[in-house]
């Protein structure tokens, strides 16, 4: 059936959550009619108003009686005052999907009513951009379409893939706190050719559109980055010289360890 018919509603309009409005209203999945949003902070939704022409409201109830898909766009620590404000409102054809960061199913399912729908997400810090990467984890009453519902919400501000929960501390390890990782890597690219000579604010645009393009050559070809590396290093060439460097550093277990470590601290916050 699609969205098109229907109203999504957000609770909490920061960084993520006016993120996704706006990934939604520019991939035209729904209007901004059907777009219902409610947070504390007036400013926030004024501006959201003023620029998208939205629903807005201070009050999380309007918001969910309003809306087929509501998503909880909030801080984990108040999640829980967050649905039993609205918990009353809720009717088991509406679908919840929360995005609050390592909160699982079952501790938000507890807070709603039995037989509620629910989907958790975990996207990353470049929805903010339009380049997320999202996990989509279903809850027991969801049906096919809730879960298609929420990939195509998802979609709207990257990618988006449905993973079984136990892998949460997996993703959180090469996704959630990845893209901190390829920060230093631009920085200490940039700092390099600087070094060489370049200037500072074409030395940063260069490394970041270098990692930028090896991304979508990895994602758009289809090829394993080992392939693609081999492609670049030529024979006595400079790249294999580069590369032999970056070996000598350890950068892939480097780079391995700190996916693995992140996971292992992500499985620590959540018990």
């Amino acid at each position: 059936m699609g969205l098109k018919n229907k109203n999504i509603g957000l609770i909490g309009t920061g960084k993520m959550g006016s993120s996704l409005i706006r990934g939604i209203l520019k991939s035209n999945i729904v209007d901004s009619s059907n777009v219902y949003a409610s947070d504390i902070y007036n400013q926030s939704l004024e501006n959201l108003q003023n620029e998208l022409g939205i629903n807005v409201s201070n009050d999380n109830k309007q918001t969910v009686m309003n809306s087929d898909i509501i998503i909880l766009a909030v801080k984990p620590q108040v999640i829980r005052k967050v649905i039993a404000g609205f918990k009353d409102e809720m009717t088991e054809d509406k679908l919840v999907i929360s995005i609050a960061a390592g909160v699982p199913i079952s501790e938000i399912e507890d807070e709603l009513n039995s037989g509620s729908k629910l989907i958790r997400v975990m996207p990353n810090i470049a929805a903010t951009v339009g380049e997320s990467s999202s996990a989509i984890c279903p809850g027991g009453n969801t049906t096919n379409e809730d879960v298609e519902n929420a990939l195509e919400i998802f979609k709207t501000v990257g990618t988006a893939r449905v993973v079984s929960e136990y892998l949460m501390d997996a993703f959180t390890g090469v996704s959630g706190s990845g893209p901190a990782y390829i920060f230093p890597v631009i920085e200490a690219m940039a700092d390099g050719a600087v070094y060489e000579g370049l200037d500072r604010k074409n030395a940063l645009t260069f490394a970041a559109q270098t990692v930028l393009g090896a991304a979508k050559l990895v994602l758009e070809t289809d090829s394993h980055p080992a392939e693609l590396k081999d492609m670049v290093t030529s024979p006595g060439g400079t790249t294999i010289r580069g590369f032999h460097e970056l070996e000598e550093h350890g950068i892939r277990s480097a780079f391995m360890d700190a996916v693995i470590e992140s996971s292992k601290r992500s499985r620590e916050l959540g018990k």
